[in-house]
């Protein structure tokens, strides 16, 4: 039996430590070829010409040239599998989020100190990600990006009246830009909405403010103890998990430290099965894009407690591990493309 090749990676950033560590990172797992490095945008546009990697690693945050209006030329032009290494740092937190919406895979965070040990810290996460991004499904940016109205006439009217409904929904790797596609698809007046999205701690809160500019709903970082109303969707707080309470008619979101879940905090299997044990078949779940199984087992807690179950499917997903997990335990009631899963959300949580 052949093995498959290597994927061929270039490494575009203007530190040049950052380049050799990372080559070195790269380099060490036999599945991985980093086949250049570019120190800029100028650089990487010919050696993408000449060199034709699969997937790229990027710095978005470089000093010399706009890393942002590369990636949109790339992703119009010449679309490619492209990881992003990013800063951990609020400004750092808003360009990655920009860049994930221009069509990059995913992204890993790059330390403030001591960039080389930090990158090594994270050589297991960065290995996986640029091969799973090789695997994805990148497409042409559509021109330009679309500024989506907040509320369509059809959504105004559907008139969700009752407060005991909950929709839960979580996602990873392309889940930054499916469940904005989602969420804005929501009117104003839809269920309560709890989320969980892979992110780290300081990309969080620039997350649910972009999410919330693109919503009617009123999008917003979780806090402990909050109750959970209609009209309003949470995300956990950076690095923490989010978990759903009963409280007599009503719920509440648990936020807490705890260790991490399928390696995730926040882990979507820890809010699917929070929701399974107190909402049952007064929710509905979703999974959607996202490297790895996190959430699959706790969707199917979820649909053995009652509640209507959706997985996006393989076509629109930019990748289908946790979906397709899903699908392969029996977890999904049905697999829907991205573009009709809030549509079917709300008809779920109107009919459950």
């Amino acid at each position: 039996m052949s093995l498959a090749p290597p994927c061929r990676v270039l490494v575009v950033d203007d530190s040049a430590l950052v380049r050799q560590v990372l080559t070195e990172l790269l380099a060490a797992d036999p599945g991985i070829e980093v086949v250049g490095t570019a120190a800029d945008p100028l650089l990487a546009r010919e050696k993408i010409k000449r060199l034709n990697p699969d997937v790229l690693t990027l710095d978005v945050e470089m000093p010399r040239m706009d890393g942002l209006a590369f990636l949109e030329n790339l992703m119009r032009l010449h679309p490619l599998p492209v990881v992003m290494v990013s800063s951990l740092t609020e400004r750092g937190a808003d360009t990655t989020l920009q860049a994930l919406a221009l069509g990059a895979v995913d992204f890993v965070a790059k330390p403030k100190l001591d960039v080389a040990r930090g990158l090594e810290a994270y050589a297991e996460e960065i290995r996986a990600k640029v091969k799973m991004a090789a695997r994805s499904r990148v497409r042409a940016l559509a021109s330009p990006l679309r500024r989506p109205a907040l509320q369509s006439a059809a959504a105004s009217n559907i008139g969700f009246r009752t407060t005991d409904r909950l929709i839960a929904i979580g996602a990873s790797a392309g889940g930054t830009e499916a469940l904005r596609t989602v969420l804005e698809a929501m009117p104003a007046d839809a269920p309560a909405i709890v989320l969980t999205q892979h992110l780290p701690a300081a990309f969080s809160s620039a997350f649910a403010e972009r999410l919330d500019r693109h919503s009617a709903m009123s999008v917003r970082e979780a806090t402990d103890g909050e109750a959970i109303l209609p009209g309003h969707a949470y995300l956990p707080a950076g690095g923490k998990h989010l978990r759903i309470l009963r409280d007599g008619a009503r719920w509440r979101c648990r936020v807490d430290d705890t260790a991490p879940v399928n390696l995730h905090k926040p882990a979507v299997d820890v809010l699917f099965r929070s929701v399974a044990q107190n909402a049952g078949a007064n929710a509905v779940g979703a999974i959607l894009t996202g490297m790895g199984e996190d959430g699959a087992r706790g969707l199917l807690e979820m649909k053995q407690a009652g509640a209507p179950t959706v997985a996006q499917d393989e076509a629109s997903s930019v990748v289908w591990g946790m979906p397709g997990s899903a699908v392969r335990l029996g977890a999904a009631d049905e697999v829907l493309p991205l573009d009709r899963i809030a549509e079917r959300l709300l008809a779920l949580a109107r009919s459950s």
